[in-house]
């Protein structure tokens, strides 16, 4: 029987770098990106030997700014990933794209390639704040991309937006939210902005939010909890904390990693999680152009304790929920005697339930997901 698995491609380069971004992204050349291409390539031919028996059921593709690349290196990198790994016929293959970045041939170039589902990095309607982001496109520029989008026959189109932005109200996100379910896309991923150290967004906001440039703590939670209301109003199911999706739409790629699938992890500074081990390639540029680093850097065997905490800490942001039956098949023992009356005091306190053989969250409990998720951490 054939195993499964997911993989994932890095591409780290990007027009310029966002004011918030703390990824492994940079701006280079269109030379330093063919160089990159060829040494990925060749990377796609040693690591696939060690996945004969495996099919892929999914590719993502991100970054950085995939579309940033021209259309002939990105057919390049599929014909590489078809040649070596058995992807399946019916997987889902996700591309990142920026707003400004796409063009009609390009698109048509993707769809050549067998990208099904394309993910646009908006964030914003509003144009003052996607300039205060550092964003390099205007909401008229994505529109523009996302109507050739889908006249060039995209059908599975997800949207990522950001709410708690310098200078955004909570009437200005629900504009926004409106704004871009009206489109239809069939995927929407709406995520709070986290101010990262070594970011220019920490420089100018460090740790305190000071001085109102940023939404106060009862605007943000209130942002956080009308984002729910109002795309279930307009036809989106909630599947996990951050991310809604029309019925049958949800990313399956995501969906595998938070649920415990496999997943290969190719380009500059790439993660893996193969056999319960984690590993990742290098995060040098020139070290990965030049072939010199190992195929894997900081290697680690998880152990069984790991794999239960990851279990719930990663699973617990599905709506659904955990199965507990799958816990017992998996680890051979019953959650509730690994965790003797944790879950029972959690469906006390009111933030989880038990339904069927799944254990999740409520809606209090994904409120104080932290807390919760944090609980699972064995001593």
């Amino acid at each position: 029987m054939m195993k499964t698995m997911e993989l994932y491609v890095h591409i780290p380069f990007c027009a310029r770098k966002c004011a918030y971004c703390d990824f492994l992204s940079f701006p280079q050349g269109v030379e330093v990106q063919r160089q990159y291409v060829d040494r990925l390539i060749e990377e796609i031919k040693t690591a696939s030997a060690g996945f004969r028996d495996t099919t892929v059921t999914s590719v993502f593709v991100g970054g950085g700014t995939p579309s940033i690349l021209e259309s002939k290196e990105i057919v390049r990198i599929f014909e590489a990933l078809r040649h070596n790994f058995h992807i399946e016929e019916t997987a889902e293959i996700s591309m990142e794209a920026n707003p400004g970045t796409v063009t009609e041939s390009k698109l048509r170039d993707y769809r050549t390639a067998g990208i099904n589902r394309l993910s646009f990095g908006l964030q914003s309607a509003d144009n003052e704040e996607l300039v205060a982001l550092g964003r390099i496109h205007t909401y008229e520029e994505f529109l523009e991309s996302y109507r050739l989008a889908r006249a060039c026959g995209f059908e599975n189109i997800n949207v990522d937006l950001m709410s708690a932005l310098p200078g955004q109200t909570v009437d200005s996100w629900l504009e926004t939210l409106k704004k871009v379910a009206a489109l239809k896309p069939e995927h929407i991923s709406a995520y709070s902005l986290i101010i990262e150290e070594g970011t220019p967004f920490y420089e100018a906001y460090g740790e305190e939010r000071g001085e109102g440039l940023l939404p106060d703590e009862d605007s943000e939670r209130e942002m956080y909890h009308k984002t729910k209301t109002v795309l279930k109003e307009l036809g989106y199911e909630r599947y996990e904390i951050s991310n809604y999706a029309k019925p049958g739409k949800e990313c399956r790629h995501n969906i595998g990693y938070w649920t415990g699938v496999p997943y290969l992890g190719l380009g500059l500074g790439a993660s893996s999680y193969i056999n319960g081990c984690r590993f990742n390639n290098t995060s040098d540029l020139e070290e990965y152009l030049s072939g010199a680093a190992g195929q894997h850097c900081d290697e680690i065997a998880l152990t069984e304790q790991d794999m239960q905490e990851e279990f719930f800490f990663v699973g617990l942001r599905m709506v659904r929920g955990v199965s507990l039956r799958q816990f017992e098949e998996q680890f051979g023992v019953a959650a509730e005697a690994v965790y003797p009356g944790l879950l029972e005091r959690l469906v006390r306190e009111g933030g989880a339930e038990i339904s069927g053989d799944y254990f999740r969250l409520t809606e209090y409990g994904m409120d104080v997901s932290n807390y919760i998720m944090a609980e699972f951490l064995q001593a």
